[in-house]
């Protein structure tokens, strides 16, 4: 009898084992690096999503995937600019166009066009204030587009204007608990979605970054899309309660639904402890309520999961400089200068301008890790200086620059030291960040190196100090009035498991 005992116990645990094997843990990270305010859709069996562009150019990457958890960048959707600090776009597929909706300078914005990976049309102004849009479809066809303080207005029937000067108040947002510690109420991010006899609203409330706590996305439902809304007592769908949670700020989320009817919500957050890499994309399941509502869960089945079709998961940062064009994973800073950037076959040119960080000429991309090592080969010219630098804007960078003459570190943009550089103007200059601890590096031959700097802690340089929402970039720096050439751009992950 104790045998039979100990063999039922033994099979118990073999099936609860087998249980767990079989689930899928989240919330899962599926874009890592700084790519805030997501917005997705399904199109047949393919995804896209875009994110906030700030002040990066091109902006709006946009990305590709067919089971929701590998992506892969597929072009970027706006080269003109505009101005103010573009961000929260939404993306959405109407009859067989694709619009991108955003706000910057105190107005609404959309390009559209007829092919996902373009060309897109220039920007329009839609002189329609408040921020965050959301597109929307009655169950007329009408168009409108929801806004920041739970505000809508009409579009017309394109989708490219306002039909009037009025934005119609229509929901108040969720009442969260008041000794929560957030920013402020916040009432953003309208995403609008059709299911059964309901329309569903998310948004977001509690401020994006600031507290830990601040963010969160809430659910409300109304049978007509101009109202009254009902808020869900599954609120919030998704918070950080805890600073001592693994993902701080959650929030601004999208829901989706895959090929399978499963549902999904993906939202941004902070890595606990890692402003400096801004808000990255995060996914989690969705279960829906026998009376109608959603939440999000922490399991799912692995079968549930669609297998990838995709060879690539993101894409490599590493740049040799060999397509004789600007690759996806670049952007510059808030201009775009075609013609900045010229390439041959032994490399990138990089047009000067400036004399420092703060005003130099930048190509910027975005770091992944909490840990990694990123080199570059940088030959300059007697009237042109080169860099490696991390960026955050023009009052809080770090990094190297160096010229004919000498080579300049920067100690997070309040203090520099030059160097003598007695042998030209060809460098090999490193970044190791080891998690916000940087240490700067430059060698002639890739053999030996000489440390400039150790210790340089980067770990304020984040909107919290500095605002507008941004991370913390790598940059190539090109300053002066003639060219710096770069090539064998390298990114390299250091993992933190092996740093104990």
């Amino acid at each position: 009898m104790k045998f039979l005992k100990v063999n039922i116990v033994v099979a118990l645990l073999l099936i609860i084992f087998t249980a767990q094997a079989q689930q899928s843990s989240y919330p899962k990270l599926i874009l890592p690096g700084d790519y805030a305010d997501p917005t997705i859709i399904r199109d047949g069996k393919d995804y896209y999503m875009t994110h906030s562009p700030f002040f990066y150019i091109p902006g709006f990457l946009i990305w590709h995937s067919t089971d929701l958890l590998h992506w892969e960048p597929i072009c970027r959707a706006m080269t003109a600019g505009v101005q103010g600090l573009p961000m929260a776009p939404d993306l959405v597929k109407h009859n067989d166009t694709f619009y991108i909706y955003f706000p910057s300078a105190k107005t609404n914005w959309v390009i559209w066009s007829t092919n996902i990976k373009g060309p897109w049309s220039a920007p329009i102004d839609l002189k329609i204030g408040k921020i965050d849009p959301g597109h929307a479809i009655d169950e007329d066809g009408k168009r409108y587009l929801f806004v920041s303080a739970g505000g809508m207005i009409p579009l017309t029937a394109n989708g490219l204007a306002a039909e009037t000067n009025t934005i119609k108040p229509v929901y108040d947002g969720w009442n969260y608990p008041k000794e929560w510690i957030t920013e402020c109420k916040c009432l953003e991010s309208p995403k609008i979605i059709k299911r059964g006899e309901y329309f569903y609203m998310i948004t977001a409330e509690g401020g994006t970054a600031g507290p830990a706590t601040s963010h969160m996305a809430n659910a409300a439902r109304s049978k007509n899309i101009q109202g009254p809304w009902e808020n869900s007592p599954y609120n919030p769908v998704v918070h950080t309660y805890s600073e001592n949670e693994q993902w701080w700020s959650k929030g601004h989320g999208t829901l989706i639904d895959d090929v399978n009817g499963n549902w999904w919500i993906i939202y941004h957050a902070y890595k606990n402890g890692y402003y400096t890499l801004g808000r990255q994309t995060l996914i989690e399941p969705i279960e829906w309520t026998k009376d109608g509502w959603f939440k999000a869960v922490t399991t799912r089945p692995v079968q549930e999961l669609m297998p990838s079709k995709l060879n690539t998961t993101g894409f490599t940062l590493s740049d040799n400089f060999t397509n004789n064009k600007i690759g996806l994973q670049w952007t510059f800073w808030k201009r775009y200068d075609s013609l900045a950037a010229q390439f041959s076959d032994d490399g990138l040119y990089l047009k000067g301008k400036g004399n420092s960080p703060a005003n130099g000429q930048l190509l910027l991309c975005t770091a992944q890790d909490t840990s990694y090592q990123v080199d570059v080969t940088i030959e300059t010219s007697e009237n042109s200086g080169g860099g490696l630098i991390l960026f955050y804007n023009e009052k809080a960078f770090t990094g190297i620059l160096a010229d004919s003459k000498k080579i300049t570190v920067y100690d997070t943009a309040r203090s520099q030291t030059n160097i003598l550089n007695v042998s030209g103007g060809k460098w090999i200059l490193r970044i190791k960040n080891i998690r916000n601890k940087c240490a700067f590096y430059a060698s002639k031959d890739g053999m030996q190196w000489t440390l400039l700097q150790k210790n340089v802690d980067i770990s304020g340089l984040h909107h919290n100090n500095y605002h507008n929402f941004l991370a913390l970039r790598i940059g190539l720096l090109s300053i002066g009035e003639g060219k710096t050439k770069f090539n064998k751009f390298v990114y390299r992950t250091i993992n933190d498991k092996t740093l104990h």
